[in-house]
């Protein structure tokens, strides 16, 4: 009782904010917070379905007008759980209201866009957060530790996969994760996340060579009453350079069959190999280049003891850790920080992350090797 509140207002009412919603419910519950999250508001443009979702989130109200949300006085963080074509727009008018922003994955469009944001958010002075939450995984968390203390030694090799089929079917209906302008790309929509993870574990990325297809090239649209033409690839992969040295390969498809959410990444470095999977999401896998030679191969690492990392606030060993965790993991996180910061992954890490999309995609257009310098200079 007299704990103080902080209010929520969420864009949008699709999953991601259902799982937005079922973190700020469940972070005062896994962890002891300063602050107790209150969502005050949740707009979308169908009164009928965003009053749905407010009813079943939990949340008190809901608009149909998104920038009804960002000006009411009790909403202190705009939470943006929109498509990325209209992230900016959404964030540039709550870092104008004062207020602290959280935006989906990727952060926008284009790097131009994902920077503004970023030094939008600076000159404000506002709080602001991207949304990679699969950096608060137990496992995910603990290769980036043990990446910092040296497990590996000196990184040489990064390899990321992001395997998905929402895109097998040719009778899938156009929507906007088929239209560009709406940065639907697949690099940009799953490339994103295993982008972040490589900044934050290896560094950043000089250059790029890349390549991309789209098979399925036009889609029907039941409410035109007519085909579209499909302006989003679906599967690309890319070689890269990091700023240190180490090499790169990442690949990412929504063609793939019977692979519904299914991504990996694996470092090896000078002393030892560091493996997760995400269907196996509390373990990870270590090889290390000093063991006893009759006890080649690697050993399975249960992410989930206590001096692992988010493993305390969590269940006993065993009882395993879940894709809602870590949304309750980051939003905590934020949660932890309020009001004085800082926050991360923070907008200018979004930036960079969207900088090396566009890198690659500009490298599969054009058939070359591109240096991120080409795009971030323009």
């Amino acid at each position: 009782m007299g704990q103080r509140e902080v209010g929520i207002g969420i864009v949008g009412y699709g999953m991601m904010a259902r799982a937005h919603s079922y973190a700020y419910a469940a972070a005062p519950v896994m962890r002891t917070l300063p602050v107790r999250p209150r969502l005050r508001l949740i707009s979308g443009r169908d009164e009928a379905k965003v009053s749905e979702a407010a009813a079943a989130y939990g949340v008190e109200g809901w608009v149909t007008d998104w920038q009804e949300l960002v000006q009411r006085p009790e909403v202190d963080i705009v939470d943006i759980c929109t498509p990325p074509g209209t992230h900016a727009d959404i964030a540039n008018a709550a870092i104008a209201a004062g207020k602290a922003v959280i935006c989906e994955k990727p952060l926008a469009v284009t790097y131009a866009q994902a920077s503004g944001m970023a030094q939008s958010a600076r000159s404000r002075g506002v709080l602001n957060a991207v949304d990679f939450n699969y950096r608060r995984l137990p496992a995910v968390s603990l290769m980036k530790r043990m990446v910092d203390e040296g497990a590996v030694g000196t990184v040489r090799l990064w390899r990321g996969t992001w395997l998905s089929d929402e895109f097998v079917n040719p009778a899938t209906p156009f929507d906007w994760r088929f239209d560009r302008s709406m940065g639907a790309t697949t690099i940009a929509d799953l490339g994103s996340h295993l982008i972040d993870m490589a900044l934050w574990m290896v560094g950043g990325v000089r250059e790029a060579c890349a390549q991309s297809e789209t098979f399925v090239r036009s889609r029907n649209d039941p409410r035109a009453g007519s085909s579209i033409a499909v302006t989003v690839d679906d599967a690309s992969s890319a070689l890269l350079t990091f700023d240190g040295g180490a090499r790169g390969v990442l690949e990412m498809a929504r063609t793939a069959v019977r692979r519904p959410c299914d991504f990996t990444v694996e470092i090896n470095g000078d002393a030892g190999t560091l493996v997760f999977d995400y269907p196996r999401l509390n373990e990870l896998r270590y090889g290390e280049g000093a063991d006893d030679p009759s006890m080649y191969g690697m050993r399975t690492i249960r992410a989930e003891h206590p001096t692992h990392p988010y493993t305390r606030d969590w269940w006993p060993i065993g009882q395993g850790v879940g894709y809602g965790a870590s949304f309750v993991n980051h939003l905590g996180d934020l949660l932890e920080r309020w009001p004085q910061g800082p926050w991360e992954p923070d907008f200018t890490q979004g930036a960079a992350v969207q900088a090396v999309c566009e890198m690659i995609e500009r490298a599969a257009v054009e058939k070359r090797w591109v240096a991120l310098a080409e795009v971030t200079a323009s």
